[in-house]
């Protein structure tokens, strides 16, 4: 069958993420057939907005296009995105994979099964300084690359009480599974996804539950601290099979300055990726003269990393096979340490990893 030229695009779950999606496809060689939602209001102003069909079931959605974008709440990436592997379509679905790691399984499974493929949002890859980092890693400039430091802290930006974000049945989680996502993501992404053999983390809920702390950077509809049942911080750390390491923070609210860094330290050279600024400094020793330290500026465009990933995404669903990046079996990977991490501070000790289930990339 003859791959579409210009892909019919589905987007399953018109909240906020969904409108950036849908943005950002109208600037790509894509047609955005439509939008579904099972709220009417939603719908209403997506069909508004992007003067696109607004559907109330999946099902239709899916008879009409070549491949969706899934951005609904955690707890039903499952349910849309295993409907739309078995109906051949392709499949971008927004971070985590899952709320937990047995229904991330279950998506991997039907993704293994599928005739279309399913990749994984994890659009902070994408960024020009991460391009760069991951090339100055490939070609040696690192020399060996042992540890990352993985920093993803806000001061103050808890999403909105009673949102679907603060509540652990509808998101598994909180900080850690909303944005410290991204910082474990591309903590394995540096290190190529070892093996990793154990996890420690402690998380905590300090914040969302108070009524006498402010919260200057919410964002959403506040509805107070009752049902808050999420964490609001955590801090873990991994150790792989080959002995490198992964060093861990995240935070909705911390009393702290925010800081989006993530140092990435080789044998031959550092780095610092800033990851909200899109911006690289190079750490580096020489013998010249006398011997000195090396600071340098790296600096790259600025892009939007959405788009970026949509662009890969497409070009996948025109070649009708999986790009080869953000796979499912690493969107899968990330998941486990996340359960991993959860468990660890539940129990107060530290978790082995399943050798029988190594993460990709090890041997």
């Amino acid at each position: 069958m003859s791959q579409p030229t210009r892909p019919r695009i589905g987007i399953v779950g018109l909240g906020n993420i969904g409108f950036v999606h849908a943005e950002r496809m109208q600037a790509l060689d894509a047609e955005l057939v439509g939008g579904m939602d099972i709220q009417a209001e939603a719908r209403e102003r997506f069909a508004a907005e992007f003067d696109a069909a607004a559907y109330a079931d999946a099902e239709a959605l899916f008879a009409d296009v070549d491949a969706v974008i899934v951005t609904t709440p955690n707890r039903f990436h499952e349910e849309y995105a295993v409907a739309a592997l078995e109906a051949g379509l392709d499949v971008l679905i927004e971070k985590p994979l899952a709320h937990t790691l047995e229904s991330a399984q279950r998506i991997a499974s039907a993704a293994r099964s599928a005739d279309g493929f399913c990749m994984v949002g994890f659009n902070n890859r994408f960024s020009n300084a991460a391009r760069v980092l991951k090339e100055y890693q490939r070609v040696g400039r690192l020399g060996d690359v042992t540890h990352v430091e993985a920093n993803y802290l806000r001061q103050r930006g808890i999403p909105g009480r009673g949102s679907w974000f603060t509540s652990a049945d509808v998101a598994g989680g909180g900080s850690l599974i909303d944005i410290g996502v991204h910082a474990i993501d591309l903590a394995l992404f540096f290190l190529d996804f070892p093996d990793i053999v154990e996890v420690t983390g402690v998380t905590r809920s300090q914040f969302g539950g108070r009524d006498d702390y402010a919260f200057v950077e919410m964002w959403g509809e506040d509805t107070g601290p009752v049902g808050f049942d999420v964490d609001d911080s955590v801090s873990a750390f991994l150790r792989c099979a080959d002995g490198r390491t992964v060093s861990l923070e995240v935070a909705w609210a911390a009393n702290r300055p925010p800081s989006d860094e993530f140092y990435v330290r080789g044998t031959d050279a550092g780095v610092r990726f800033d990851r909200g600024e899109q911006s690289l400094t190079l750490y580096e020793t020489r013998k010249a003269g006398v011997d000195h330290l090396v600071e340098s500026d790296i600096e790259t465009q600025t892009g939007h990393t959405h788009e970026a990933e949509q662009a890969v995404f497409l070009d996948g669903v025109r070649a009708g096979e999986h790009p080869g990046c953000n796979t499912v079996e690493e969107g899968l990977a990330v998941q486990r340490v996340i359960d991993a991490i959860y468990r660890s501070s539940e129990t107060g000790r530290t978790v082995e990893l399943n050798a029988d289930a190594p993460l990709p990339g090890g041997d």
